[in-house]
């Protein structure tokens, strides 16, 4: 379908973080992430023959100490015995958020975003000391509070993976995100910390919100810690063209401007047109070019998964990643054994529906181009004269 293109120069080949927790644990039938999505990722790379034990790293999963770089440690306990025991007094649960607001208690809740944890911060670490390419779709559980779960998440992998790098002696990081929600537990954590640019492109009027709106609601550039956070809430049926013309109209810009050390990508699913918990109308080749362009930026960078809530548009799109990263060529009809991995997905949530054809036998989306509306133009205006 594509060319062969040229990753970005790095002093060693992409490497992907990942674990076999993400298939051995699960949020439950009944919850939108009971959905097959690291591991379906990660199958579909190696059934291409992207994935190897030369790029694959096995994620670590990240101890005590390390998760108290950010979180509470009473939180951080609480997370535990909500694993072991299967319960936690209803005063303790209500504290934390831990069994409501669709935060589940469930066997691996600990060790699974521990997990991704580590996993961010091997790479954390790695690239403090040199430049490279870090893949860890386990991550980028940006929703998450020092003290309580938010938005499915338990512990912020990006909060801690960012705290690591200035730990280690990096100066600046840039972190884009491009879930389809609001990047609010990153913005927040490095809300009066100006070595930390967070920049944010979501759906408008989607959660988290708080009464007003989302605090990403407004658009802008916001003037806490010197304007290092920014947020293009973007509108419903937000297309290829306009995501293309953010990232190049105000997302590189700014991240020149900033001249970061090293770029975190939070490359959450959930604003494909496939999705069930958006109304935006991307394709994944929207995603993958704007990953692209972002890694063409840095020799330095960490790029995670996030939200995404549809098993086959989830699996595709964070396979595509890879390929992006790396370069690799996309076919135009995927190998029977990786269309075998796609026809073997059981979406069971009640959001799920019957799979196209296509889900099964391609890699890439047929591009959702569009004309660049106004409103969007509004928002880039906002934040280049911000």
């Amino acid at each position: 379908m594509n060319e062969k293109k040229p990753a970005p120069e790095t002093h060693f080949p992409p490497r992907f973080i990942a674990s076999e927790v993400y298939r051995s644990t699960t949020y439950g039938s009944s919850h939108p992430l009971g959905i097959p999505r690291v591991s379906l990722a990660m199958d579909l790379c190696r059934a291409l023959g992207w994935l190897n034990e030369k790029n694959f790293v096995d994620s670590p999963r990240a101890d005590k100490a390390a998760l108290a770089g950010f979180h509470d440690a009473a939180y951080i306990d609480a997370i535990e015995i909500a694993e072991r025991d299967g319960r936690l007094d209803l005063d303790v649960a209500q504290r934390h958020h831990i069994g409501i607001n669709g935060n589940p208690i469930f066997d691996g809740m600990y060790r699974r975003p521990a997990t991704a944890c580590g996993g961010g911060l091997y790479a954390a670490r790695h690239l403090a000391a040199a430049d490279g390419i870090f893949y860890s779709p386990g991550g980028g559980q940006h929703h998450g509070r020092a003290d309580h779960a938010s938005g499915f998440c338990y512990f912020n992998e990006p909060v801690l993976s960012i705290r690591e790098l200035l730990a280690n002696g990096i100066s600046r990081v840039f972190y884009v995100d491009f879930d389809a929600h609001h990047g609010d537990g990153v913005q927040d954590a490095f809300a009066d910390d100006p070595r930390v640019f967070t920049l944010s492109i979501h759906e408008a009027g989607r959660w988290p919100m708080v009464r007003g709106g989302g605090p990403g609601d407004a658009g802008g550039v916001d003037d806490r810690a010197g304007g290092v956070a920014l947020n293009m809430p973007v509108p419903e049926g937000f297309n290829d063209s306009e995501l293309e013309f953010l990232t190049e109209s105000v997302v590189l810009p700014k991240i020149i401007e900033f001249a970061p050390d090293v770029i975190y990508v939070q490359a959450g699913s959930d604003a494909l047109a496939d999705d069930p918990q958006s109304k935006l109308r991307l394709s994944n080749v929207a995603l993958w070019r704007a990953v692209g362009l972002v890694a063409g930026a840095t020799r330095r960078l960490l790029v995670s998964g996030g939200g995404g809530y549809n098993p086959y548009a989830v699996g595709r799109c964070w396979s595509g990643i890879w390929a992006t990263l790396n370069g690799f060529e996309v076919p135009d009809q995927l190998p029977a054994k990786a269309e075998a991995l796609l026809r073997e997905v059981n979406w069971q949530h009640r959001r799920g529906r019957q799979p196209f054809e296509h889900w099964m036998t391609t890699l890439a989306d047929r591009p959702n181009p569009g004309p660049v509306r106004d409103a969007v133009r509004e928002i880039a205006g906002k934040a280049l004269t911000a």
